[in-house]
């Protein structure tokens, strides 16, 4: 079994996208070229919605959240934008409830499929993304939902959506890898950016956390939390060094591989935008927790750690980019897989957030707003074609065609 494939959904998606027309519909004589003028097209049952539902499902949510959190800390900050922003939020939010809800009802009428994700030697690494997506709206809601709900009702819901998702994550992190170690056949060719997913949830708990570190009980307790959010800082950065290597030797050795997978090559900047994001906001919360010298010292650490990953992601922002222009010349099928140049573009705008904010450095103003402008237009593609293909014509929701 080889993991440089498709999911089973992305490949029906894809398909369909090719064909222009439903995947497993005939079209009525005379009509050919146009769809069924109703919802879920391609569908033939209301069950089927949740039929075929994978956790990189997830990634849309975790694409949505970061749009609203990027723009709360924006250097550049017009009238509307943070209402703009809440509202997104509030989508995102609504989001992971329909979704918690349909995955819940996936696991109770087609538990033969779910249960199965794990062995996917694609799917499984995408069980990173449920935990990230319960953070991203987490955070979401301290930043932004606290101007609709109140500082005390945001503040608790923070507290429970970061630690499902860490929880989450934990696991993910250590069972994902075992599963790949274990139970999976891969080929020399095999590594995509998705074996990040599993090891990035972490470094989301390391920064969800730094912003909740001012509402945690003084003494102990918050400082326990500050060296926590250290320990998944690391236990992340370490895991992704290694994943990104054999990332770049898969493509040096093996090349770009087929189109479908190529977005997800911006999942590297994920670990990278978010690593930088949490040392900038630990280091910046620190004050009180531990000694003045202490605190000065991890400052210091998160703007010298900042700059220096900032060098890699600008680069591999460039080489990204490069490829995927090239990809989309000689043709770039839809997918999920698009939902990856969204996130991990965000983290970069909030760690270039973090870090104009610390040194006032106009250069960093404006890498920020034009990560964040690339954000907002990615987001937008992204989110209308997975509401075309899912909710208009249903073929990203369809059934895996039988071989």
């Amino acid at each position: 079994m080889r993991s440089q494939t498709l999911t089973e959904p992305e490949l029906a998606s894809t398909k369909a996208s090719e064909s222009g027309r439903p995947r497993g519909r005939r079209e009525p004589s005379g009509q050919e070229g146009t769809l069924p003028r109703r919802l879920f097209a391609a569908l033939s049952h209301p069950w089927e919605i949740v039929s075929n539902l994978t956790p990189n499902w997830y990634a849309s949510i975790m694409g949505t959240g970061i749009v609203a959190i990027g723009a709360a800390s924006l250097p550049v900050q017009f009238p509307g934008l943070r209402t703009a922003a809440t509202v997104i939020w509030a989508l995102a939010a609504v989001m992971l409830v329909l979704l918690t809800i349909a995955t819940i009802l996936h696991w109770i009428r087609f538990r033969g499929v779910a249960s199965k994700h794990h062995l996917h030697p694609v799917i499984s690494h995408f069980y990173g993304a449920p935990p990230m997506a319960f953070m991203t709206v987490g955070t979401g809601t301290l930043l932004l939902g606290k101007d609709w709900i109140g500082i005390d009702a945001a503040v608790s819901i923070d507290w429970v959506l970061w630690t499902i998702g860490t929880i989450g994550g934990l696991v993910t992190a250590v069972m994902v890898p075992y599963l790949a170690f274990t139970r999976h056949d891969y080929q020399p060719e095999a590594a995509f950016g998705g074996w990040l997913m599993p090891v990035v949830p972490p470094m989301v708990s390391a920064t969800g956390g730094a912003l909740l570190l001012p509402y945690a009980p003084a003494g102990q307790v918050r400082e326990t939390l500050l060296w926590l959010c250290y320990g998944f800082f690391g236990l992340t950065l370490m895991a992704a060094i290694i994943i990104i290597s054999l990332i770049w030797g898969r493509l040096m050795q093996h090349g770009v591989g087929v189109a479908g997978m190529v977005p997800t090559l911006w999942i590297v900047l994920g670990p990278v935008g978010q690593s930088i994001t949490a040392a900038s906001l630990l280091g910046a919360n620190a004050t009180g927790i531990v000694s003045d010298d202490v605190a000065a010292g991890l400052n210091t650490f998160g703007l010298l750690y900042g700059f220096a990953m900032l060098g890699f992601g600008l680069l591999w922002t460039t080489v990204a980019l490069a490829i995927t222009i090239r990809t989309a010349r000689a043709g770039l099928p839809f997918s999920l897989t698009w939902w990856s140049f969204t996130f991990p573009v965000g983290t970069c705008v909030t760690g270039l957030n973090g870090l104009a904010a610390h040194t006032g450095l106009v250069a960093l103003q404006v890498l920020a707003v034009l990560y964040y402008i690339g954000l907002v237009g990615a987001w937008i593609i992204a989110a209308s074609r997975t509401f075309h293909g899912s909710v208009i014509r249903g073929t990203l929701l369809a059934p895996p065609k039988a071989a």
